[in-house]
Protein backbone atom coordinates (compact mmCIF):
# COMPACT_ATOMS: atom_id res chain seq x y z
CA UNK A 1 0.00 0.00 0.00
CA UNK A 2 1.50 3.33 -1.02
CA UNK A 3 1.81 6.27 1.34
CA UNK A 4 -0.87 8.12 -0.58
CA UNK A 5 -3.22 5.14 -0.39
CA UNK A 6 -2.51 4.73 3.31
CA UNK A 7 -3.37 8.37 3.98
CA UNK A 8 -6.57 8.00 2.01
CA UNK A 9 -7.56 4.86 3.93
CA UNK A 10 -6.88 6.45 7.28
CA UNK A 11 -8.93 9.49 6.26
CA UNK A 12 -11.87 7.21 5.48
CA UNK A 13 -11.66 5.45 8.85
CA UNK A 14 -10.69 8.44 10.99
CA UNK A 15 -7.50 9.96 12.33
CA UNK A 16 -5.10 7.90 14.46
CA UNK A 17 -5.49 8.73 18.13
CA UNK A 18 -2.77 9.43 20.68
CA UNK A 19 -3.89 8.06 24.06
CA UNK A 20 -1.78 7.70 27.15
CA UNK A 21 0.78 4.88 26.80
CA UNK A 22 3.05 3.03 29.11
CA UNK A 23 6.07 0.94 28.27
CA UNK A 24 9.71 0.16 28.97
CA UNK A 25 12.52 2.35 27.74
CA UNK A 26 16.25 2.27 28.35
CA UNK A 27 15.65 4.72 31.18
CA UNK A 28 13.02 2.44 32.72
CA UNK A 29 9.24 2.62 32.80
CA UNK A 30 7.61 5.87 31.88
CA UNK A 31 4.14 7.06 31.07
CA UNK A 32 3.37 9.39 28.19
CA UNK A 33 0.12 11.31 28.00
CA UNK A 34 -2.00 12.92 25.32
CA UNK A 35 -3.44 16.37 26.04
CA UNK A 36 -6.76 15.29 24.52
CA UNK A 37 -7.15 12.53 27.10
CA UNK A 38 -7.28 15.05 29.93
CA UNK A 39 -10.93 15.79 29.19
CA UNK A 40 -12.00 12.21 29.97
CA UNK A 41 -13.74 11.87 33.37
CA UNK A 42 -11.49 10.08 35.84
CA UNK A 43 -8.37 10.50 33.70
CA UNK A 44 -6.57 12.19 36.58
CA UNK A 45 -6.61 8.83 38.39
CA UNK A 46 -3.60 7.91 36.25
CA UNK A 47 -1.78 11.25 36.65
CA UNK A 48 0.17 10.62 33.44
CA UNK A 49 1.67 14.11 33.44
CA UNK A 50 4.07 13.23 36.27
CA UNK A 51 6.06 10.86 34.07
CA UNK A 52 5.57 12.61 30.74
CA UNK A 53 8.49 13.09 28.34
CA UNK A 54 8.53 16.88 28.33
CA UNK A 55 10.87 17.19 25.36
CA UNK A 56 8.90 15.62 22.54
CA UNK A 57 5.60 14.44 24.09
CA UNK A 58 5.84 11.14 22.15
CA UNK A 59 5.55 7.53 23.32
CA UNK A 60 8.91 5.85 24.00
CA UNK A 61 10.30 4.42 20.79
CA UNK A 62 11.84 1.46 22.60
CA UNK A 63 8.59 0.35 24.25
CA UNK A 64 7.98 -3.38 23.96
CA UNK A 65 4.26 -3.06 23.34
CA UNK A 66 2.57 0.24 24.05
CA UNK A 67 -0.89 -0.02 25.56
CA UNK A 68 -3.27 2.80 26.39
CA UNK A 69 -4.25 3.64 29.93
CA UNK A 70 -7.89 4.48 30.54
CA UNK A 71 -9.59 6.12 33.51
CA UNK A 72 -10.44 3.72 36.31
CA UNK A 73 -14.08 4.70 36.67
CA UNK A 74 -15.23 2.14 39.25
CA UNK A 75 -13.82 -0.14 41.94
CA UNK A 76 -12.04 -3.22 40.54
CA UNK A 77 -14.54 -5.70 39.12
CA UNK A 78 -14.40 -9.46 39.46
CA UNK A 79 -11.62 -10.86 37.30
CA UNK A 80 -14.17 -13.38 36.01
CA UNK A 81 -16.25 -10.67 34.30
CA UNK A 82 -15.07 -9.30 30.98
CA UNK A 83 -18.14 -7.22 30.18
CA UNK A 84 -21.02 -5.91 32.24
CA UNK A 85 -24.03 -3.70 31.50
CA UNK A 86 -26.12 -2.18 34.28
CA UNK A 87 -29.59 -0.58 34.00
CA UNK A 88 -29.07 -0.14 30.26
CA UNK A 89 -31.77 1.72 28.35
CA UNK A 90 -32.13 2.77 24.73
CA UNK A 91 -35.03 5.01 23.74
CA UNK A 92 -35.58 6.65 20.36
CA UNK A 93 -37.84 9.61 19.76
CA UNK A 94 -40.47 8.75 17.11
CA UNK A 95 -42.69 11.72 16.31
CA UNK A 96 -44.43 12.67 19.53
CA UNK A 97 -43.81 9.34 21.20
CA UNK A 98 -40.84 7.48 22.64
CA UNK A 99 -39.83 4.15 21.12
CA UNK A 100 -38.40 2.06 23.96
CA UNK A 101 -36.08 -0.67 22.67
CA UNK A 102 -35.23 -1.87 26.16
CA UNK A 103 -35.15 -0.34 29.63
CA UNK A 104 -33.07 -1.15 32.74
CA UNK A 105 -31.41 -4.14 31.08
CA UNK A 106 -28.62 -5.97 32.93
CA UNK A 107 -26.01 -8.26 31.35
CA UNK A 108 -22.86 -10.02 32.52
CA UNK A 109 -20.42 -11.78 30.19
CA UNK A 110 -17.71 -13.88 31.78
CA UNK A 111 -14.12 -13.82 30.63
CA UNK A 112 -13.55 -16.44 27.95
CA UNK A 113 -17.27 -17.04 27.49
CA UNK A 114 -18.93 -17.63 24.12
CA UNK A 115 -22.42 -16.09 24.45
CA UNK A 116 -25.27 -16.28 21.93
CA UNK A 117 -27.99 -13.61 21.75
CA UNK A 118 -31.13 -14.81 20.00
CA UNK A 119 -34.60 -13.41 19.45
CA UNK A 120 -37.02 -12.27 16.80
CA UNK A 121 -36.06 -9.58 14.30
CA UNK A 122 -36.60 -6.14 15.81
CA UNK A 123 -36.23 -7.35 19.39
CA UNK A 124 -33.18 -5.10 19.95
CA UNK A 125 -30.31 -7.58 19.65
CA UNK A 126 -28.28 -5.51 17.19
CA UNK A 127 -29.01 -2.33 19.15
CA UNK A 128 -27.62 -3.98 22.27
CA UNK A 129 -24.54 -5.17 20.39
CA UNK A 130 -23.90 -1.65 19.08
CA UNK A 131 -24.07 -0.29 22.63
CA UNK A 132 -21.76 -3.01 23.97
CA UNK A 133 -19.30 -2.20 21.18
CA UNK A 134 -19.30 1.54 21.91
CA UNK A 135 -20.74 2.32 18.47
CA UNK A 136 -23.76 4.03 20.03
CA UNK A 137 -24.46 5.66 23.37
CA UNK A 138 -27.14 4.35 25.75
CA UNK A 139 -29.98 6.63 26.79
CA UNK A 140 -29.07 5.68 30.35
CA UNK A 141 -27.07 3.02 32.14
CA UNK A 142 -23.45 1.95 32.19
CA UNK A 143 -21.25 -0.52 30.29
CA UNK A 144 -18.10 -1.80 31.94
CA UNK A 145 -15.13 -3.57 30.41
CA UNK A 146 -13.42 -4.70 33.57
CA UNK A 147 -13.30 -1.51 35.64
CA UNK A 148 -13.65 0.86 32.66
CA UNK A 149 -17.03 2.50 32.15
CA UNK A 150 -16.96 3.09 28.39
CA UNK A 151 -20.12 5.21 28.53
CA UNK A 152 -18.05 7.90 30.30
CA UNK A 153 -15.20 7.97 27.78
CA UNK A 154 -14.86 10.93 25.43
CA UNK A 155 -15.53 10.15 21.76
CA UNK A 156 -11.83 10.04 20.85
CA UNK A 157 -10.99 7.76 23.77
CA UNK A 158 -13.93 5.52 22.97
CA UNK A 159 -12.77 5.21 19.36
CA UNK A 160 -9.31 4.26 20.58
CA UNK A 161 -10.78 1.73 23.01
CA UNK A 162 -12.78 0.08 20.22
CA UNK A 163 -9.69 -0.10 18.01
CA UNK A 164 -7.64 -1.89 20.67
CA UNK A 165 -10.07 -3.95 22.71
CA UNK A 166 -12.99 -4.98 20.45
CA UNK A 167 -13.16 -6.94 17.21
CA UNK A 168 -16.29 -6.60 15.06
CA UNK A 169 -17.83 -9.02 12.56
CA UNK A 170 -21.00 -8.03 10.70
CA UNK A 171 -23.49 -9.80 8.46
CA UNK A 172 -22.35 -7.50 5.62
CA UNK A 173 -18.58 -7.60 5.27
CA UNK A 174 -17.98 -3.83 4.77
CA UNK A 175 -14.65 -4.44 3.05
CA UNK A 176 -13.30 -1.43 1.16
CA UNK A 177 -13.60 -2.46 -2.51
CA UNK A 178 -10.64 -0.41 -3.78
CA UNK A 179 -8.18 -2.12 -1.42
CA UNK A 180 -6.74 -5.64 -1.41
CA UNK A 181 -7.53 -8.25 1.21
CA UNK A 182 -4.20 -7.54 2.91
CA UNK A 183 -4.80 -3.78 2.94
CA UNK A 184 -8.28 -4.24 4.41
CA UNK A 185 -6.88 -6.37 7.22
CA UNK A 186 -4.10 -3.82 7.84
CA UNK A 187 -6.54 -0.93 8.23
CA UNK A 188 -7.15 -1.09 12.04
CA UNK A 189 -3.39 -1.20 12.68
CA UNK A 190 -2.66 1.71 10.33
CA UNK A 191 -5.33 3.75 12.09
CA UNK A 192 -3.64 2.88 15.39
CA UNK A 193 -0.35 4.22 14.03
CA UNK A 194 1.46 0.87 13.73
CA UNK A 195 4.38 1.08 11.24
CA UNK A 196 3.49 -0.15 7.76
CA UNK A 197 5.89 -3.12 7.80
CA UNK A 198 4.66 -4.37 11.18
CA UNK A 199 1.02 -3.92 10.13
CA UNK A 200 1.65 -5.89 6.94
CA UNK A 201 3.42 -8.80 8.68
CA UNK A 202 0.76 -9.07 11.40
CA UNK A 203 -1.99 -8.96 8.78
CA UNK A 204 -0.37 -11.69 6.69
CA UNK A 205 -0.25 -13.87 9.80
CA UNK A 206 -3.98 -13.38 10.37
CA UNK A 207 -4.73 -14.14 6.72
CA UNK A 208 -2.72 -17.32 7.03
CA UNK A 209 -4.68 -18.20 10.16
CA UNK A 210 -7.98 -18.04 8.23
CA UNK A 211 -6.47 -19.86 5.24
CA UNK A 212 -6.36 -16.93 2.83
CA UNK A 213 -2.72 -15.85 2.61
CA UNK A 214 -2.76 -16.78 -1.08
CA UNK A 215 -5.60 -14.29 -1.64
CA UNK A 216 -3.81 -11.36 0.00
CA UNK A 217 -3.55 -9.32 -3.22
CA UNK A 218 -7.16 -9.89 -4.32
CA UNK A 219 -9.79 -7.19 -3.93
CA UNK A 220 -13.12 -7.81 -2.21
CA UNK A 221 -15.02 -8.20 -5.49
CA UNK A 222 -12.69 -11.04 -6.49
CA UNK A 223 -13.52 -13.09 -3.39
CA UNK A 224 -16.43 -15.42 -2.65
CA UNK A 225 -18.86 -14.65 0.17
CA UNK A 226 -17.16 -17.12 2.48
CA UNK A 227 -13.73 -15.70 1.65
CA UNK A 228 -14.95 -12.16 2.30
CA UNK A 229 -16.20 -13.17 5.75
CA UNK A 230 -12.87 -14.85 6.52
CA UNK A 231 -11.12 -11.58 5.60
CA UNK A 232 -13.46 -9.82 8.03
CA UNK A 233 -12.45 -12.28 10.76
CA UNK A 234 -8.77 -11.61 10.05
CA UNK A 235 -9.42 -7.85 10.21
CA UNK A 236 -11.36 -8.22 13.48
CA UNK A 237 -8.49 -10.11 15.16
CA UNK A 238 -5.43 -8.37 13.75
CA UNK A 239 -5.39 -5.84 16.60
CA UNK A 240 -5.44 -8.58 19.27
CA UNK A 241 -8.76 -7.58 20.87
CA UNK A 242 -10.01 -9.10 24.10
CA UNK A 243 -13.66 -9.13 23.02
CA UNK A 244 -15.25 -10.24 19.74
CA UNK A 245 -18.74 -8.98 18.84
CA UNK A 246 -20.48 -10.59 15.87
CA UNK A 247 -23.88 -9.66 14.43
CA UNK A 248 -25.26 -12.48 12.26
CA UNK A 249 -21.80 -13.44 10.97
CA UNK A 250 -23.25 -16.30 8.90
CA UNK A 251 -26.57 -14.72 7.90
CA UNK A 252 -25.65 -14.04 4.25
CA UNK A 253 -24.00 -17.42 3.62
CA UNK A 254 -25.25 -20.77 2.39
CA UNK A 255 -25.52 -23.56 4.95
CA UNK A 256 -22.23 -25.30 4.19
CA UNK A 257 -20.22 -22.06 4.10
CA UNK A 258 -21.95 -20.89 7.28
CA UNK A 259 -20.90 -24.12 9.02
CA UNK A 260 -17.30 -23.52 7.94
CA UNK A 261 -17.33 -19.92 9.19
CA UNK A 262 -18.79 -20.87 12.56
CA UNK A 263 -16.24 -23.67 12.95
CA UNK A 264 -13.57 -21.03 12.30
CA UNK A 265 -15.17 -18.66 14.83
CA UNK A 266 -15.07 -21.38 17.48
CA UNK A 267 -11.42 -22.17 16.76
CA UNK A 268 -10.38 -18.50 16.81
CA UNK A 269 -12.34 -17.92 20.02
CA UNK A 270 -10.24 -20.59 21.72
CA UNK A 271 -6.87 -19.85 20.14
CA UNK A 272 -7.09 -16.10 20.86
CA UNK A 273 -8.64 -16.59 24.34
CA UNK A 274 -11.47 -14.26 23.40
CA UNK A 275 -14.69 -13.29 25.10
CA UNK A 276 -17.29 -13.53 22.32
CA UNK A 277 -20.87 -12.34 21.94
CA UNK A 278 -22.76 -13.54 18.85
CA UNK A 279 -26.15 -12.33 17.65
CA UNK A 280 -27.72 -15.09 15.58
CA UNK A 281 -31.00 -16.57 14.36
CA UNK A 282 -29.35 -19.93 13.80
CA UNK A 283 -30.27 -22.05 16.83
CA UNK A 284 -27.90 -24.82 15.77
CA UNK A 285 -24.98 -22.41 16.09
CA UNK A 286 -26.40 -20.79 19.24
CA UNK A 287 -26.50 -24.14 21.03
CA UNK A 288 -22.79 -24.60 20.36
CA UNK A 289 -22.08 -21.54 22.53
CA UNK A 290 -21.48 -21.67 26.29
CA UNK A 291 -24.71 -19.84 27.04
CA UNK A 292 -27.83 -18.55 25.25
CA UNK A 293 -29.76 -15.41 26.15
CA UNK A 294 -33.02 -14.63 24.38
CA UNK A 295 -34.15 -11.04 23.93
CA UNK A 296 -37.90 -10.71 24.19
CA UNK A 297 -40.05 -7.77 25.22
CA UNK A 298 -37.01 -5.64 26.01
CA UNK A 299 -35.63 -8.20 28.46
CA UNK A 300 -32.94 -10.88 28.36
CA UNK A 301 -34.24 -14.34 29.22
CA UNK A 302 -32.00 -17.26 30.15
CA UNK A 303 -32.40 -20.63 28.49
CA UNK A 304 -32.72 -22.22 25.09
CA UNK A 305 -35.63 -20.84 23.03
CA UNK A 306 -38.15 -23.15 21.43
CA UNK A 307 -38.24 -23.64 17.68
CA UNK A 308 -41.36 -21.54 17.38
CA UNK A 309 -39.69 -18.43 18.76
CA UNK A 310 -36.75 -18.03 16.40
CA UNK A 311 -36.18 -19.21 12.85
CA UNK A 312 -33.86 -22.25 12.81
CA UNK A 313 -31.83 -20.45 10.16
CA UNK A 314 -32.13 -16.83 9.27
CA UNK A 315 -30.52 -13.85 7.63
CA UNK A 316 -31.52 -11.03 9.94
Amino acid sequence: MSGRTTRRAITQFGRPLQPCFYGKSRRGSRLVSSPRAASVPGYADFDCSKTEDRHNHQPPTTARKARPCYPNTMPPASSELALRAEKLSKIYRSGDADLVIFDSLDLEVHRGEMLALVGESGAGKSTLLHLLGGLDRPTSGTIYYGSIDISRLADSELANFRNREIGFVWQIHYLLPEFTALENVMMPLLIRGVPHGKAASDSRARLDEVGLQARATHRAGELSGGEQQRIVLARALVGEPSVLLADEPTGNLDFRTAEMIFDLLERLHRSHTLTSVFVTHNLTFARRCDRILMMEGGALLTGSPGPGNVHPRGDG
